[in-house]
């Protein structure tokens, strides 16, 4: 048989931990209850009191149990925990859990603070990715409906846009199916559509870096073979751009299915979530390289005295947009990849999801609202517009004045 790696949400491993040792103090207390017990034989019978199994005890003793191992993740702790079973049952643990255990408690104001935090949280990206979407479907519409603006270029930013795209429906169908239902237990919730929301997340998110990837060898590409719009390679990209990711999260499915399928495959401790983190670090590493030969090709571009100034502007303008994207893009995904899943979860939240949830937005401004191209063709089709609007008035009011 095939090796099982069980990796679980550190969270999780202890709800887990805590059920199943409850599972087996009941199954004792079961076959505990079909023998009866002995005459003079009374005392306390075995209980589960949430945290730790109490065997049944004669009255008048007591017993003393140590902290559960899973609690010493928190703080290493040696404490002991003692109860005594009286004529009305067994007595309170003494001393409390939390404080044999050196566990810090949490106050209603605490858990109502760190909800607030992540309901605002929650607002700011929902924001976030909904302003990105509709600036995103602007500017598909602006570079699909004027033909001066088809080319390989912005076909490429297209296929780019659209990974944003789908990064954002992901994270709000994610959110509905993991979310939506607050009874919910998460860690023990493993179902087909759950998993198929977890999936469908990481394959836009992969997408989303490979089309980055794409725009830079696009990019290098152009500065290579001279300014031109040969289609030549455009299925190459889309290969990359769509091809790679869907691979990827195939084989990550594959895997999670033979090796690790339990949960909603969210639980990004697993071994196996490095099917999916590689070719993203890989992609970046790659980016990066083409970040500094493209900056270096750049450099020796301009200052060629034989380039012409419309070559060097349009050099420049794609060049600025890009060469920002990729380390805005990728330095902040490399910090948190070299760090475990539970350092710095506030930092992260508020990079991936937050400041995140903005970068679709930033995409269309960089390549389509401030591209000078496209305020030019607007202008232009808007003029076109006004003047047949005028022409038309002015036939009207002609047509009126004969009649």
């Amino acid at each position: 048989p095939s090796p099982k790696v069980r990796g679980t949400h550190p969270d999780c491993s202890i709800v887990l931990h805590f059920q199943k040792r409850e599972a087996e103090c009941l199954e004792r207390i079961r076959g505990e209850s079909q023998t009866p017990a002995l005459p003079g034989q009374e005392g306390c019978p075995t209980e589960w009191d949430g945290v730790s199994c109490w065997s049944a005890l004669p009255l008048g003793q007591s017993r003393a149990v140590a902290c559960p191992d899973i609690l010493n993740v928190f703080k290493k702790s040696k404490g002991l925990i003692q109860r005594n079973c009286t004529e009305w049952g067994w007595s309170l643990p003494s001393p409390p859990y939390h404080s044999a255990c050196q566990l810090e408690t949490l106050s209603s104001n605490d858990t109502e603070a760190k909800a607030r935090h992540f309901v605002t949280m929650k607002v700011l990206y929902t924001c976030g990715y909904s302003t990105s979407m509709a600036a995103l479907l602007l500017a598909i519409g602006i570079f699909s409906c004027f033909r001066k603006l088809h080319c390989t270029r912005n076909s490429i930013h297209i296929h780019f846009f659209t990974s944003f795209i789908l990064r954002g429906t992901a994270v709000f169908i994610k959110d509905s199916v993991l979310f939506s239902d607050e009874s919910i237990d998460h860690c023990t919730m493993s179902t087909v559509t759950c998993k198929a929301a977890i999936a469908f997340f990481q394959y836009s998110v992969l997408a989303n870096f490979y089309w980055l990837l794409v725009e830079g060898l696009y990019l290098q590409t152009l500065l290579l073979l001279t300014f031109t719009c040969d289609r030549s390679y455009t299925w190459g990209y889309i290969l990359i751009g769509w091809g790679v990711p869907m691979v990827t999260t195939g084989v990550w499915v594959l895997t999670r299915l033979q090796y690790d399928n339990h949960g909603c495959w969210d639980d990004y401790s697993s071994l196996y979530w490095w099917v999916i983190k590689a070719p993203i670090l890989l992609a970046i590493f790659v980016n990066f390289l083409i970040f500094l030969n493209v900056t270096r090709m750049l450099a020796q571009k301009i200052r060629c005295p034989d380039l012409s100034k419309t070559h060097k502007q349009q050099y420049m303008r794609l060049t600025k947009s890009t060469l920002l994207l990729i380390p805005l893009f990728g330095v902040h995904y490399v910090v948190f990849a070299l760090f475990p899943e539970h350092v710095g979860v506030d930092a992260r939240l508020y990079f991936e999801l937050v400041l995140g949830s903005y970068q679709g937005f930033l995409v269309a401004l960089l390549y389509c609202f401030l591209n000078g191209e496209v305020q030019a063709e607007i202008r232009r089709n808007w003029g076109k517009w006004q003047r047949s609007m005028e022409s038309n008035v002015f036939n009207l009011a002609t047509q009126d004045f004969t009649a």
